[in-house]
């Protein structure tokens, strides 16, 4: 009986763990063209893919209340040459 418990409570703690983990990850923004942006600090940024076309990158940033923000935008692939 002591075993059910402790696997009950042990899935019930590691359920509630991963639900907040899965809230708190912010939801990608698509980028338009005069959006205002509260950007205080740039946490990273993926890189453009190797084509010559554009190519979505994301930009991970923090706003100045702290909040993490995803932020989804075109930029010229580096498949490039000249």
């Amino acid at each position: 009986m002591k075993n059910i418990l402790f696997l009950a409570l042990s899935l019930t703690a590691s359920m509630s763990a991963f639900a907040q983990d899965v809230a708190s990850t912010p939801e990608v923004e698509s980028y338009k063209y005069g959006m205002h942006l509260d950007i205080a600090k740039v946490v990273s940024i993926t890189p453009p893919a190797d084509i010559c076309a554009p190519s979505p990158v994301q930009m991970t940033y923090e706003d100045s209340q702290g909040h993490t923000h995803i932020m989804e935008y075109s930029i010229m692939g580096t498949g490039c040459t000249n």
